[in-house]
C-alpha cells in the first residue's frame, strides 16, 4: 500500500501495484483555517508505524489513522485553536512517540515541537524553540539560556516564531532527534527584539524521550531575513581531513551549506551553494556568518539580498548518493529587497513580517514579468545542482526555467529524479547531470519522487501538483498546470511499463475585456501598496497566483463588484479566503478595485 496526503490535508491510500485508491480520509479542515497559511493549504506527508498512519491537519490536529482502513484511531489537538497556528509538515515516529511541529511564525505564534504517544495519542513532551514570557519562569534550562539573547522588545506579545514546521530527523545509535527550526516573526528585529535570538533558524539535537536540548547550531543569529533552518536534514557518514565523521548536512535558507559533527553540533565547513550577498563567508572558528554592510536593512533605501526569503533551498527534500558522495540540492536564485514597513501594524490572520510589501513585493513582480531586480539584483532562476560536501564544491548543475521545482531521489543505479514546475519529471545521471529520461507530468510537481520494489519489479512514484508559497508568488503559471486545471494525481513508472499519460490540451489564455472605471491614479498607487502588503503572499506578485488560484485580472466582472462583501464580510471564508474586518476600510477596498483593474487593463492592452 502507498499512502499519501493532498491539500487541506486529505489522506488516501493506494494499491502500489496499479494504483487503484483503496481509502480516503478527509479530516474535513474548516475553510477559515486556510487563512491562517502563510504558504498554502499544503501537506507534507504521512508517518507510519505497527500498522498506524499519522498526519497531521492543517487545524493543529495530530491524527492516527489504521493503515489498512484508514479509520481514525485518536485525535488530539496539538496547538492552541484561538492561535494562528497551522501543521504542514509530516510526523515523525520515533521510539514509540509521534513527534510534530507546527507553522505561523510570520502570523504571530511561538514556535515549539511535541511528543506524543503513538499508541494512545497522550502528551510525552513538549520543547520551545524561543523563550515566553521573561516575567514567568523558563520551561527548561536551555530556554534560560537563551534568554539573555533577546534584548529588548516585547517578542511574547508578537510570537516571536521558531516554529518547526518541517524538518525532523533521528539517530537511532547516537539516540538523538536533530529539529530545524524557522524565522523570527515578525522578522524585523525592531518589531521582535535585538540580539541573536535563540533558537531562531537553528538545528537542535534532542533527547527524543524527554525532549531536552543536547546542543544547537545556529545557521543565522538574530534572524531578519526569513532565513529557516527547517530545510530536511542528511545524516550520513564522510570522510574529512583524512578521518571518517558522522555527520548532518543541510542547506538552509540563507545559502549556506553546512556540514556538522552530529554527535558534537561542531561545524566541519560551511559554504555557499548560491549566490549569497548578505553575508562574506561563514567563520569555522566563531560558527558565526560574517555579514556584509548592507546586510541590516532599516527604513532607509530597500537593500537587494541573495538569497530572498524563498531562500536558495526551501522545503523540498534534498537527496544523498554514498556513491558518488554528492548531494542533489533544488536550489534557487531569487534576491529580494528588503526594507522595514513604516506603516506596519499588527494585524490577525495576516503576514506580520514587518518589510515593506511596496519594496520586496513589487521587486518580485517586476522579476516576474521580466524585468531584473532594483540595484542590480541579479538573476532570477532555479536548478538542480550536485553538491560536493566534502569538498564543498559545485560538481555538475542542470537549469531550470521554473523557479517552482520538485525534491530529489537519488538511487544506487546512478540516477537523480526530479519533477520540475513546468509538468515533467526526469532522470539524470548522479555522477555527471546527464539527462537519460524525461516525462510529461501533467501539472507541476513540487514533491520528491519515490521509489520501491514490490515482486522484484522497481517503481518510481511522485505526486504531481503545483503549490505551495512560491508556487503561488511566482508569477508565472505553467501553461501545462493551467490546461489541466492542476488536476493533482499520483503517478508511478516502471521498466517495461505500457501505459500513457493523455495529451495535455494546449492552453490559450481566454481573452480580456478592460472594465470602465474611472481613472484615479491616487487610488490606484494606494491599492497597489494595500495589495502587496496583504494579497500578494496568496494572489501573487502583481495578482497573478502562479496557476494556483485565480488569476484576479481575468476575475468575473462581479468579482469586483463582490470586493467588500467578500474582504469585509467574510462571504467566501469558507472557501479559505480570509476576512479583512478590523483590517481593512472601505476605502481600502476601494482602492484595491482601482488597482486590480487597472491590472485587468494593462492584460487587456497587450491583446
Amino acid at each position: 500500500m502507498l499512502y499519501a496526503t493532498g491539500s487541506w490535508s486529505v489522506v488516501f491510500a493506494l494499491d502500489a501495484r496499479t494504483g487503484r485508491e483503496l481509502w480516503r480520509f478527509d479530516p474535513h479542515v474548516a475553510g477559515e483555517v486556510g487563512a491562517r497559511a502563510c504558504c498554502d493549504v499544503v501537506n507534507r506527508g504521512v508517518a507510519l508505524d505497527r500498522g498506524r498512519v499519522f498526519v497531521g491537519a492543517l487545524d493543529g490536529r495530530l491524527i492516527a489513522l489504521d493503515a489498512n482502513t484508514g479509520a481514525p484511531l485518536w485525535s488530539v489537538q496539538t496547538t492552541d485553536p484561538a492561535l494562528p497556528y497551522t501543521i504542514t509538515g509530516a510526523p515523525r515516529v520515533v521510539k514509540g512517540k509521534v513527534v510534530i511541529g507546527n507553522g505561523g511564525a510570520d502570523i504571530g505564534v511561538r514556535g515549539y515541537v511535541s511528543a506524543y504517544d503513538a499508541e494512545t495519542g497522550s502528551l510525552a513532551w513538549r520543547c520551545y524553540t524561543v523563550p515566553g514570557d521573561p516575567a514567568q519562569p523558563p520551561e527548561s534550562p536551555a530556554l534560560a539560556a537563551a534568554l539573555p539573547t533577546w534584548q529588548d522588545g516585547e517578542w511574547w506579545k508578537v510570537g516571536g516564531g521558531g516554529t518547526v514546521w518541517d524538518s525532523l530527523a533521528w539517530d537511532p545509535e547516537l539516540d538523538l532527534l536533530y529539529v530545524g527550526t524557522g524565522n523570527g516573526g515578525p522578522w524585523t528585529p525592531r518589531l521582535r527584539s535585538r540580539g541573536d535570538n535563540l533558537y531562531l533558524s537553528s538545528i537542535l539535537a534532542l533527547r527524543p524521550d524527554t525532549g531536552d536540548l543536547v546542543w544547537h547550531y545556529q545557521t543565522t543569529p538574530g534572524d531578519q531575513w526569513d532565513y529557516t533552518a527547517t530545510q530536511h536534514m542528511i545524516l550520513a557518514d564522510l570522510e574529512i581531513g583524512g578521518r571518517a565523521r558522522h555527520v548532518l548536512m543541510q542547506a538552509p535558507k540563507n545559502g549556506f551549506f553546512y556540514v556538522l559533527d552530529r554527535a558534537t553540533g561542531e561545524l566541519l565547513s560551511a559554504a555557499p551553494y548560491v549566490p549569497v550577498t548578505w553575508a562574506e563567508r561563514v567563520d569555522l572558528a566563531s560558527g558565526r556568518p560574517v555579514e556584509t554592510t548592507a546586510a541590516r536593512y532599516g527604513s532607509g533605501e530597500p537593500s537587494v539580498l541573495s538569497p530572498g526569503p524563498v531562500g536558495g533551498h526551501n522545503w523540498q527534500p534534498m537527496s544523498f548518493h554514498p556513491g558518488t558522495g554528492l548531494v542533489y540540492i533544488p536550489a534557487l536564485e531569487m534576491p529580494f529587497a528588503f526594507r522595514d514597513d513604516p506603516d506596519f501594524k499588527l494585524g490577525p490572520n495576516v503576514m506580520n513580517a514587518g518589510v515593506d510589501p511596496a519594496a520586496g513585493g513589487k521587486s518580485m513582480a517586476q522579476r516576474a514579468e521580466g524585468e531584473r531586480s532594483p540595484s542590480g539584483g541579479g538573476r532570477i532562476g532555479a536548478a538542480l545542482i550536485a553538491w560536493d560536501p566534502v569538498r564543498q564544491r559545485e560538481a555538475w548543475r542542470v537549469e531550470h526555467p521554473h523557479v517552482v521545482n520538485g525534491g530529489t531521489l537519488a538511487t544506487a543505479g546512478n540516477l537523480v529524479f526530479q519533477g520540475t514546475g513546468r509538468g515533467t519529471l526526469a532522470a539524470y545521471r548522479a555522477s555527471d547531470g546527464a539527462k537519460l529520461f524525461e516525462t510529461r507530468t501533467g501539472t507541476g510537481v513540487v514533491a520528491a519522487p519515490i521509489t520501491y520494489r514490490i515482486d522484484g519489479e522497481q517503481y518510481v512514484a511522485v505526486l504531481a501538483g503545483l503549490g505551495g508559497g512560491l508556487a503561488l508568488a511566482s508569477a508565472d503559471p505553467p501553461p501545462d498546470t493551467i490546461a489541466t486545471g492542476n488536476a493533482g494525481h499520483v503517478l508511478a513508472w516502471k521498466l517495461g511499463g505500457t501505459a500513457a499519460l493523455p495529451e495535455t490540451p494546449a492552453w490559450q489564455p481566454p481573452q480580456v475585456a478592460a472594465i470602465d472605471a474611472p481613472a484615479d491614479a491616487a487610488r490606484t498607487a494606494r491599492g497597489e501598496r494595500t495589495f502587496f502588503r496583504y494579497c500578494a503572499t496568496c494572489h501573487g506578485p502583481g495578482a497573478i497566483a502562479g496557476g494556483t488560484l485565480p488569476d484576479l485580472r481575468r476575475a468575473a466582472p462581479q468579482v469586483y463588484g463582490d470586493l467588500e462583501s467578500i474582504l469585509l464580510s467574510g462571504s467566501r471564508l469558507a472557501r479559505g479566503m480570509p476576512s479583512f474586518t478590523g483590517t481593512l476600510t472601505a476605502g481600502d477596498v476601494a482602492d484595491l478595485r482601482a488597482y486590480l483593474l487597472s491590472r485587468r487593463a494593462e492584460l487587456a492592452d497587450q491583446r
